[in-house]
């Protein structure tokens, strides 16, 4: 987790930069173009999307890095991932148990393909996919509870 935190402040003070150096560049291409057109260059000195993407990128990945490097303080201990003498094996969590045979994954699947449907085609298919949805969602978590794998 350190690691990735160094990693992270690293990719904000590069897109930091990154954003200067856009910034000066636009600026000397604005003057440029303002020399060279006879009516004057259309448009402001600076291209603001860029600026402000670049701005946002630099601003996401120090929230991320500060977020990591408290998270790696909160925790006091040395992480698998951050052990330098550790194995690959030490940081295998346990991921969940996953029904193998279960059908209601591929249900809530199908309700979300008709939402996104609906949005592009027509709203009322929408609806169909929520009522699709609800009924895999709840498939799905009560699927231990009654017939073949019932407890």
């Amino acid at each position: 987790m350190i690691a990735n935190a160094r990693l992270f402040w690293i990719i904000a003070v590069f897109a930091a930069f990154i954003d200067v150096v856009y910034v000066v560049w636009t600026l000397a291409y604005a003057s440029q173009d303002l020399a060279q057109s006879p009516n004057g260059a259309q448009g402001g000195p600076v291209e603001w999307a860029g600026t402000v993407a670049l701005g946002l990128v630099s601003i996401l990945a120090a929230l991320i890095a500060f977020y990591l490097g408290r998270s790696a303080r909160a925790i006091g201990g040395v992480l698998p991932q951050d052990n330098e003498s550790g194995n690959i094996d030490d940081g295998d969590p346990e991921q969940g148990f996953f029904s193998p045979w279960s059908w209601w994954p591929v249900t809530l699947a199908g309700g979300a393909a008709f939402v996104f449907l609906g949005i592009a085609v027509g709203v009322w298919i929408c609806f169909f996919g929520a009522i699709i949805g609800v009924i895999g969602l709840t498939g799905w978590i009560y699927e231990y509870y009654r017939g073949y794998a019932a407890h």
